[in-house]
Formats: C-alpha cells, structure tokens, sequence
C-alpha cells in the first residue's frame, strides 16, 4: 500500500505558517476523502485541514501548539486500494509455520478494515442544513447509523474546538441513550454569556463562552468560572487595544427604508428562481456603502503614526455571527466593483463558509471599512467599535415599522413607514464630526431614493 504526506496547504498570499490547534484523528483511525484530521489557527481564523485521500493515519509529524510552515509535512495517511499490487510481486517462499499461523490474522484483520470503510463509505450522512453549527463527516456519519436525530445531534455539549462535538462526545451520548434514558438528559449544560465593555459592539457584540464541565470550575458559592476560547481572547484584546487606539465618535441617523423593503419584496422570490441565491437587505446595504465610500473616499483610510493612508481599494467587511456566538469579519473584495447580483451572491458565500468555519486567512484580511448588523439581535441602534486599523464602522439597526409623518406637495399626513437607525462610529482623530456625519447621511440618502423600479 502507497503513502500520502498530508501537507499544509497554502492559505492566502499573505499567510506562511500556521499553529496546530488540535488532532482531529489519532494514529490508526480510518479516514475518508475529504474528512478532516487536524486544525490549525492564524491570527485571524480557525480552519479545519482535510485530507485528500482515503486510508489510515499512520503517522504525525507535529504535536498540538507546534507552529507550522506553509508546504510542510504534518501527516502520513496509508492509502487503501492498492492491494491488487501485491498479485504482481514474485512468490516469495515463506515458512509453513508463519503460513498456518499468522496469515489468517492478517486476514481477518483486513477484512475488518475493509468492512470499516465501506460502511463509512456507503452510510449517508445526517441533513444538517438546519444546524448550527458544524459536524465532521464522521459525527454525521454515526449520528446517521445510530438514528440520532439533528434535535438531538444539537443538544450534544461538544469538547472540541470551539465547542465542536467529537466522536467521543456522541459515544458518551449513545452510552446514556443506551442505559435508559433518552439520551438528553447529559446535554443539559449551561452556556454562559458573558458581558464586557465591548460586548455592543462589532465585530463581537455578544461574547457566548461554550465550554465542557471538564474545562470549567464550578466555586463554593456556586458560580462557575468558564474560560475563554483562544477565540474569545484574540476578540477581547482587539477590541480593547481598538479603544484604547481610536477617539470614538458616533453619528447616528434614522432612514426610511420603506421603498427598499418593497421592492425586495416584489424582486426576491424572482431572483431566487433565476440566480439560486436569496436576496437578503445585507447586500443592498453594502452597496449603499460602497457608494458612499466612493464619495467621501476619507473614510477609506488608516493612520500609521502621524501618516494617513489613503486606501486604493474598497473592501467591506461584513461582521458574520459563528454558530458558538462569537462573530468573525469576511472582507467583500473590490466592493465598488460588484453589481448587486454580485453583491448577493458573495455575501451569501462568505456568510455561509463563516458558519460552517471554512473561510480562509486571505478572506479575513485586508478590510477598508466594516459593517455589522445589530438588528440581527434585535437592537434599535449600538454604539459599534472600529475594527483596526480602520478608522470606520456602520451598525444596521433593526427595520421597524412606526407611524410616521409624510410630506407631500398636497400636505403633510401620517402613515406607516419602515424605517431603521444607522449608528456610525469614526476615529475622531482623523475624522471630524462634519466628514463622519455626511458620510452616514449620504448612506440614508442613497437607501431613501432606492428606485422601486429597479431591474435586477
């Protein structure tokens, strides 16, 4: 049988290294194509590594915490499937007594490897298009075979990274199913959040710490002391180093979004059918702010020093919400430039591999200028900290529909109305209130006079 090296693969142009987070398989494990093995970490994001062969884990090159260059080694996987080779080689005399004795050994254990795989192989694996968070082929794989429903599979307090369960996690679910309980009764576990300074704020307003009992102290009184993520520390010391850095200032400035809302409205079950992908407000909102930014191209900025960098490109971060509460920040490239098919289409991607934690380093760097959503949680309005080193966020406040007074040539009457708040925080350093003012109200004018007419 053939080896495969594992390697680690390239991340993004900017990326040379990354640490080994932890071992997703252990020597001797089964593993299929594309099922991860192990997870590694940048300063930016967390990414599962898969392999691309099927075969056995027959060694490991580093341990967990080991820095690792971009090219190099990490895994050797025997391959499955190359025993027909064997027909070809020369008899080779063996001894009577290692024939009789051992050969059926190795027969037998073959079989069982073989067996092993092609039940993984042909097991299809749960639906887990509703979850929230995500699920290796394996887990899904079991969950498959031992009729675990997806309610169920989403009650499982997972122990690995970030919350997610292993196959020792659903093992020790099925022993309890299996002694007879229903099985829910062992995932009843606390999930603590915990509010700090920043927790209004994006990229991360809410801090959610999921952590097993084996990782958490519970004190005399009573509480328990849960600690955080490598996650949830990289998150709290970007954004208290954020305040610490910028003079934040904030705009706020409520617009009337009722025209954008119907002719989503009218537009969105069309759009669906001819492009596959649903047409949320999040890309209409990023194309107002790619305008917006184009007009008042100061706000596309950092500050080095005492030394402004005008930034050539537009590239907007678009805050996204993690299945384990924290949020992470994809950058829509070249954002000026995408029509708004475009727009949806790479919002929805982005936000889509941000769940299923597949985004990679490159997709997580290079932000301009940052929006986030705190309408999502249900908030009116928030008070956004700027993602360094820029010197801008906007928060999208939740669309509410309120009576409201309406001018018009004939008089002045009330109606109803959708409207939203744009909350703009800015580096007053380098930004004045004149620039950060005009900047969001020119997002509010551009939304107000959407053309309900409008072909997409």
């Amino acid at each position: 049988m053939s080896k495969f090296e594992l390697k680690l693969p390239q991340m993004g142009e900017s990326v040379a290294e990354a640490t080994l987070t932890s071992w997703l398989k252990e020597v001797g494990d089964t593993i299929e194509l594309d099922e991860a093995v192990f997870e590694i970490a940048t300063d930016k994001v967390d990414s599962e590594v898969p392999s691309e062969v099927e075969g056995i884990l027959l060694e490991k090159r580093f341990k967990v915490d080991d820095v690792i260059k971009v090219g190099e080694v990490v895994a050797v996987i025997q391959m499955e499937g190359d025993a027909e080779v064997v027909d070809e080689t020369p008899e080779v005399e063996v001894p009577e007594p290692l024939v009789q004795e051992e050969a059926p050994e190795v027969v037998a254990q073959l079989e069982e490897n073989m067996t092993q795989v092609q039940n993984q192989v042909v097991t299809p694996s749960i639906s887990t298009a509703e979850a929230t968070r995500f699920y290796s082929p394996l887990v899904k794989n079991i969950a498959k075979e031992e009729g675990i429903s997806l309610a169920e599979l989403e009650a499982i307090p997972g122990t690995g990274l970030e919350g997610r369960v292993t196959k020792n996690d659903i093992k020790a679910f099925l022993e309890h199913r299996g002694s007879g309980s229903n099985g829910m009764d062992v995932v009843a576990q606390p999930v603590t959040v915990v509010e700090t300074p920043t927790a209004k704020a994006a990229p991360v307003e809410v801090k959610q710490v999921a952590a097993s009992s084996s990782h958490s102290e519970t004190s005399a009184t009573g509480d328990e002391r849960i600690p955080l993520t490598r996650m949830g520390k990289l998150i709290a010391k970007h954004m208290t180093d954020s305040v610490v850095t910028s003079a934040h200032v904030q705009s706020f400035v409520e617009v009337d979004v009722t025209k954008v809302v119907e002719w989503r409205n009218k537009v969105k079950k069309a759009f669906e059918q001819r492009e596959g992908e649903k047409l949320t407000f999040t890309p209409i909102f990023m194309e107002a702010v790619a305008l917006a930014i184009k007009k008042y191209p100061l706000m596309n900025i950092s500050l080095e020093d005492d030394v402004v960098i005008k930034k050539k490109n537009i590239n907007l971060g678009m805050a996204a919400a993690l299945p384990d509460g924290n949020l992470i920040v994809p950058v829509i490239k070249n954002a000026d430039q995408l029509n708004l098919v475009g727009m949806a289409k790479t919002v929805n991607d982005l936000a889509n591999r941000a769940r299923n934690n597949q985004l990679k380093p490159d997709e997580v760097q290079g932000g301009t200028y940052t929006v986030t959503n705190v309408g999502t949680f249900g908030s009116v309005f928030g008070t956004p900290i700027i993602n360094q080193p820029q010197v801008g966020i906007l928060a999208l406040g939740a669309i509410r529909k309120i009576p409201s007074v309406i001018e018009t040539d004939q008089g002045e009457y009330i109606g109803i109305r959708s409207k939203m708040f744009l909350s703009h925080s800015y580096d007053h350093r380098v930004v004045n209130g004149a620039l950060g003012g005009m900047f969001v109200k020119s997002v509010a004018d551009y939304l107000e006079a959407w053309d309900t007419e409008r072909e997409i």
